[in-house]
């Protein structure tokens, strides 16, 4: 078995959920008392935060590949960045390590293509959403439309994400609101939505919904176990 090495910590509830699936995906598979090899740094989400909101990627880059380096360090095969959205700087970190980083979006459109699904949903933070960063290359690579709420609900999935579910706020207000950006999406011809930012599928279940929903937090687990076991 491979060792995962996870960079976490934003936010620390969806890594914590992140933790619990790499778990409980290599007990599936292997049965007995078999859980996942882990290597977990977790970042201060703060200083990551404050970076994003005056647009210091570079900052950003740097703090996550010093924390890539320690993974390797520690003996960790590959990494995972547990969050969708610093997958924005995943080439600055990689230029600290050799380690292969499997990529959030890049195992989400697999998914898609295996369901031919042409048009899909985005919700995120508005980096995600807004930046070409994960939705271009979804298209670019995979050739699937990626189609984001209007500027007013792309506000409230933004805030929303940080001022509640980072701290393990949700609320029933909150989700129906996400439902109803969701039916919006489905409106506009998209064939399911991706949960793209990984504290989404904490508030917002496949059950809550008829929209076929994407939750990449499940998906990038998921690939990250058949990785540590299989490849």
């Amino acid at each position: 078995m491979k060792t995962i090495g996870m960079l976490g910590g934003m936010s620390w509830e969806s890594t914590a959920h992140y933790y619990q699936l790499l778990n409980k995906g290599v007990n599936e598979a292997l049965g007995g008392l078999n859980s996942a090899r882990i290597i977990l740094n977790s970042v201060n989400f703060q200083d990551i935060e404050q970076l994003q909101r005056t647009g210091n990627w570079r900052d950003t880059g740097l703090i996550l590949g010093h924390a890539a380096i320690e993974l390797e360090k520690g003996g960790a095969d590959f990494i995972i960045i547990c969050t969708n959205t610093m997958h924005k700087v995943v080439d600055e970190i990689s230029r600290f390590t050799p380690l292969p980083i499997l990529h959030i979006a890049d195992a989400t459109a697999e998914v898609l293509c295996t369901a031919n699904i042409r048009q899909v949903g985005l919700l995120g933070t508005a980096f995600t959403m807004e930046q070409a960063f994960y939705k271009t290359r979804i298209h670019e690579k995979f050739g699937i439309e990626v189609t984001v709420p209007c500027e007013e609900d792309r506000a409230f999935v933004h805030k929303v994400i940080y001022q509640e579910l980072c701290k393990g706020i949700f609320s029933e207000e909150s989700k129906l609101r996400f439902l109803d950006i969701i039916d919006e999406l489905y409106s506009q011809g998209c064939e399911g939505v991706i949960l793209g930012c990984t504290e989404i599928s904490l508030l917002v279940r496949q059950d809550d919904t008829d929209v076929t929903l994407y939750d990449t937090t499940a998906i990038h687990a998921d690939a990250a176990v058949r990785l540590a076991l299989y490849r």
